[in-house]
């Protein structure tokens, strides 16, 4: 499959999939995707984004956490 953005070759391939839910970064670990070898775009099956919508809404009990540094645009 061609990548409509840069005309690179999609694979498949586990990826980590990061959102920011209710001021909480979450990051989901092992998610399948296609992502393109050239340009890095990722493309995700509905019953993947499903499951990892589920497991945000749900409040999924986290394997581990980490601490993650903010820093503001502004202030640099």
């Amino acid at each position: 499959m061609k990548c409509d953005r840069c005309g690179g070759e999609y694979g498949e391939k586990l990826v980590t999939y990061t959102i920011m839910f209710e001021g909480k970064f979450h990051i989901i670990e092992g998610v399948p995707a296609k992502e393109c070898s050239k340009c890095g775009d990722r493309l995700y099956a509905p019953p993947i984004v499903e499951k990892i919508q589920t497991a945000i809404w749900s409040h999924k009990k986290p394997s581990r956490v980490v601490e993650t540094p903010v820093i503001e645009f502004a202030s640099i």
